[in-house]
């Protein structure tokens, strides 16, 4: 099966182990952006997956072209042009202490990418799925210009269109954000999201959830995920639910509204998590939920495998998921003990 995800590819740049920004003399080197999670995700888990996107002709993108290809990304849709790759800086926290991102990707290449730059009907030929996130739009205008035709070209080639909703308050604010995102849910078949996304994006609050007390409303999220479904006519509707008892130190679980199995919301296993890398755990769920969604016989065990998948993830340093269609059914069928395999 082929997928489509759009996005920006950035340079990370993390401190090593768990020492702050003031501390580091050197930092830890890798690549990574919401859309090319998934897409390593779903490479791995045996689908073939193109990534769109924009990135220098030099030698630092292609460094990150290469990190594509080595995890099975197909990058025949990436424009070679530009300046610049954005950058982000991680500073990894643990315990009580946060972790923190600093952008440094102003006018990187993506964030200036025309939409006549590609052959979007190219794109979606014979394609199942496309995957794009609220991150994307939120890079400007030039950015939004190519998710629409994106969307447009994914819609005439009947192509399953998810978002994740993914606000991201240090590139925009949430006047800008439903501004631009409400509108483009008209395209959208599968919504992904968490309260505050939901909260900030598309203005729905999740009743009385407060995440950094640990404290879960889970009937203000099915009203949410069936308010959400009302009113935009998504066919599913998943929600990701986060206990945050510390930065080292989650609960994981997730909720489901569709068409098909789950006529009314379904709460999935909940996972307690030891945090490794939080970054890139709400992609390694998206690409769990495509992956189930277009394999599995019950939106249910979609659901459970797309938990499973992000609870590993958490375990693994980096932004990219590097686990196994295999190893996420293990865990969802109930092999979560992390005995030593030999």
């Amino acid at each position: 099966m082929k997928t489509v995800t759009f996005g920006e590819l950035m340079l990370r740049l993390s401190t090593p182990g768990f020492s702050r920004f003031v501390q580091a003399q050197s930092f830890d080197v890798t690549y990574g952006g919401g859309e090319a999670n998934v897409a390593a995700a779903l490479a791995q888990f045996g689908l073939q997956s193109y990534f769109i996107s924009k990135l220098p002709a030099h030698e630092i993108g292609q460094a990150a072209v290469n990190h594509l290809r080595r995890f099975g990304v197909k990058d025949d849709f990436i424009v070679r042009a530009g300046d610049r790759v954005g950058i982000y800086f991680l500073e990894t926290g643990a315990s009580q202490r946060p972790s923190k991102v600093i952008y440094d990707r102003a006018n990187s290449a993506v964030s200036e990418m025309k939409p006549e730059e590609l052959d979007w009907d190219a794109v979606f030929a014979g394609a199942d799925w496309f995957h794009w996130t609220g991150i994307t739009p939120a890079l400007g205008a030039d950015a939004q210009a190519c998710l629409t035709a994106a969307c447009e070209a994914a819609r005439k080639a009947k192509v399953t269109i998810s978002c994740d909703l993914n606000f991201r308050k240090k590139l925009w604010t949430e006047k800008q954000a439903q501004a631009v995102m409400q509108p483009l849910m008209e395209y959208v078949d599968v919504c992904i999201s968490n309260e505050e996304d939901a909260e900030k994006s598309l203005g729905m609050k999740a009743g009385t959830t407060d995440v950094g007390k640990a404290h879960l409303d889970e009937e203000g999220y099915a009203a949410l995920s069936e308010k959400l479904k009302k009113t935009y006519g998504f066919s599913t509707v998943a929600i990701t639910l986060r206990e945050s008892f510390s930065a080292s130190h989650n609960g994981w679980s997730a909720l489901l509204l569709d068409d098909r199995d789950c006529e009314s919301p379904y709460r999935s296993k909940r996972y307690d998590i030891q945090i490794v890398d939080r970054v890139g755990g709400g992609d390694s769920f998206a690409s769990g939920l495509i992956y189930g969604l277009l394999k599995k016989a019950k939106t249910t065990e979609a659901l459970e495998f797309a938990v499973a998948a992000s609870c590993l993830k958490q375990t693994i340093p980096g932004d990219f998921n590097h686990v196994s269609a295999n190893e996420v059914d293990k865990l969802a069928g109930g092999s979560g003990s992390g005995r030593v395999e030999r």
